[in-house]
């Protein structure tokens, strides 16, 4: 790989230069056209022809009446997963019903998919995303913000003993497996596309985001379980008692400042950083070892309710780790190798 000055022509153009053994090989000439297209992860593709639109892939399902939802549901998904932009679900008359309600909870949960045909007998799917439009670091942008609001409310319900913030992290859960099933779909793309050069950077570079994704996905279904304790945790109690509520807090504010710190690191590929959040684990761990001890107090669902807290906020803690070390991973292998220019 060689580097190229990007330089300003015009005042208002901006011109870099082309290999000259890549010109000679396309055969190109001073005048000729080049088309250029811009990658989910944000590089430019110049090709010296334009490329014929890849046809759309099409998947047929056949309902014959055994099917569950969750059975059908995951089926879509896997399908949406791997890339087809059309899914068809062909279906006898009387399972109709059940299989539009399916179709429409996969719609709701996924991001692109619309049902764009129906009849007696089949419906038919179209993904309209565009991973231009959407990509994966953009994704993970987007989960990195929720996950840390849905922490900051599952704990922040507990404590103040107001229940729709415990129900609203319920459903932004949602929004996080959309996003995670995004990510999960470019993922499959770059590793089915042509193998050149561009592909196989673009592949090395979703590799980490999807560890990234899987991560924060993971973060998120703790702070739902955190969310799920409220009935028991709180129940009719107008306020919790004051000081496990500030030892609840202490413990939240230390998971989210290491996943903000790790996430950060992973996106700036700072070491410094990455490996601070990674040692912060330490004082956090206090935090947990403290709070567990407030915690064994407790009887019988509330000691339950209340050990299902302190087990998701240590884990937390673990994943954030988990994706400072994905930063440091990028960052060295993003290094310059001994010897070279940077």
């Amino acid at each position: 790989m060689e580097g190229r000055k990007l330089q300003l022509a015009g005042g208002s153009t901006y011109v870099v230069s082309l290999p000259k053994r890549w010109v000679q090989a396309a055969g190109l000439k001073p005048g000729d056209t080049l088309f250029l297209e811009t990658e989910s992860d944000g590089s430019v593709s110049v090709r010296h022809r334009m490329e014929a639109k890849p046809s759309v892939r099409r998947k047929v399902f056949e309902e014959k009446g055994e099917e569950a939802r969750d059975h059908l549901l995951r089926k879509l998904i896997g399908a949406y997963i791997s890339g087809y932009g059309l899914i068809e679900i062909r279906f006898p008359p009387d399972r109709g019903p059940f299989v539009r309600r399916v179709a429409r909870e996969f719609c709701r949960l996924v991001i692109g998919p619309e049902v764009i045909e129906e009849s007696r007998h089949g419906i038919l799917i179209q993904d309209l995303s565009d991973a231009s439009d959407l990509s994966s670091e953009k994704c993970l942008r987007r989960m990195h913000l929720i996950v840390h609001a849905m922490l900051d409310d599952s704990i922040g319900a507990l404590t103040t003993g107001v229940a729709s913030l415990a129900q609203d992290v319920s459903q932004r859960d949602q929004d996080v497996d959309r996003l995670y099933w995004m990510v999960a779909k470019q993922f499959h793309a770059a590793h089915t596309r042509p193998s050149d050069g561009a592909s196989r950077a673009l592949a090395n570079g979703i590799d980490h985001h999807r560890l990234v994704a899987k991560l924060l996905e993971r973060i998120g279904d703790h702070a739902e379980r955190i969310a799920r304790t409220y009935p028991t945790v709180v129940g009719g109690k107008s306020t919790l008692d004051p000081k496990l509520a500030k030892d609840l807090a202490e413990a939240n504010a230390s998971a989210v400042a290491i996943l903000d710190k790790a996430f950060l690191a992973f996106i700036t590929r700072d070491i410094d950083s990455a490996n601070e959040s990674i040692d912060a684990r330490v004082v956090h761990q206090r935090l947990i070892d403290q709070l567990s001890h407030r915690v064994a107090t407790k009887k019988g669902e509330e000691l339950l309710a209340l050990g299902t807290v302190v087990d998701s906020l240590a884990r937390t803690a673990g994943y954030a780790s988990d994706i400072a070390e994905q930063a440091i991973d990028v960052a060295v292998q993003e290094e310059p190798a001994a010897g070279k220019a940077s």
